[in-house]
């Protein structure tokens, strides 16, 4: 969490980020979107309570006069409310609204359950806006395949070795960029840190244990500063690979392969890999569950959506799909 963040922000939403950081293990990112969340939330709360001057910005609300006592009024109708101004106002689509009101849920719970600084929580019956559930982009096996012949130039092993992994593990991007070289274990497994600094095993297929092992023979080594010798992928200036850089590899290949413009990037190459584990490895969901390492089964649901062709064919299954009726063969 940034330090400036920290600073201007008053002490019960401040304990309550700090909370969820070193407590939960929340990541920054996620942390820093809880804290944009509950800003909006309070400005509005001032704005409507007459607390600040009508003509000022909404952007530039301090909320520095948050407290307990404030927080102590709130009811469902108000949080009601704003999520109405969110629409008509700020003009935020269901999915950001439902975002919110999950920070709000997680908030108010912790008011409630963690520090009992409330008697009752005003967001225990708060409904979420309904998400329409599209069906996230992926490749198909033909393009995967297109994109990995695409691989060439001074770093083809290296650059490999990434698209493999992303394609055969459904690794996320920061999780691919925080790999080390002592996460690659003799059974041919690889310990993964993801969300919520959660470990997981997840086992390499002779794909990536052979992308792995050529990248290993040409990967920088002994020049590396101490701080990166453990590092699994290493970057020009000889520094752990960022994810902007990964990002950029994944983009000039996608483009090489005539894939580029499509919307796909290095998340759509993780959806890939779920999808085609899903729907040509016949894996379980509950298994598939753990390789991506989700805490819900429910997340995971969305990765398992079924082709037109299997749809199609599940139908074409049906035994009955082939009876006439008796009048159409007289």
């Amino acid at each position: 969490m940034k330090l400036e963040v920290l600073q201007n922000c008053p002490s019960v939403i401040r304990d309550f980020l700090t909370y969820n950081e070193t407590i939960k293990g929340k990541s920054s990112r996620s942390v820093e979107g809880y804290y944009i969340d509950l800003q909006t939330f309070f400005r509005y709360l001032l704005y409507v309570r007459g607390m600040v001057d009508k003509k000022s910005e909404f952007e530039e609300i301090d909320i520095s006069l948050v407290d307990i006592n404030l927080i102590k009024t709130v009811t469902i109708s108000d949080l009601y409310a704003y999520l109405v101004f969110c629409k008509n106002e700020r003009g935020n689509n269901a999915a950001t609204r439902a975002r919110k009101t999950s920070t709000l849920r997680i908030f108010f719970r912790y008011m409630c359950e963690q520090t009992h600084q409330l008697e009752s929580n005003p967001a225990l019956m708060l409904e979420s806006p309904k998400v329409k559930q599209s069906l996230p982009k992926h490749l198909t096996l033909e393009d995967s395949l297109e994109l990995l012949n695409s691989v060439d130039g001074a770093n083809q092993k290296r650059d490999f070795c990434i698209l493999t992994l992303f394609l055969n593990c459904g690794l996320r991007l920061a999780e691919l960029c925080s790999l080390n070289v002592s996460d690659i274990k003799a059974d041919g497994s690889l310990t993964v840190t993801g969300k919520g600094n959660k470990e997981r095993l997840v086992y390499l297929n002779s794909a990536c244990q052979e992308a792995i092992r050529d990248y290993l023979s040409v990967r920088p080594g002994e020049d590396l500063p101490f701080t990166e010798r453990n590092a699994l992928f290493i970057s020009r200036n000889h520094r752990r690979i960022s994810p902007k850089t990964v990002q950029h590899i994944v983009k000039m290949y996608l483009e090489k392969s005539g894939l580029g413009g499509q919307g796909f990037s290095t998340h759509k190459l993780r959806h890939t890999a779920a999808t085609l584990m899903y729907q040509h490895g016949q894996v379980d969901i509950r298994v598939l569950k753990d390789i991506l390492g989700h805490s819900n089964l429910g997340t995971t649901q969305i990765y398992t959506h079924v082709s037109d062709t299997q749809i199609k064919n599940a139908v074409d299954s049906n035994p009955l799909s082939n009876v006439k009726s008796k009048r159409s063969k007289q």
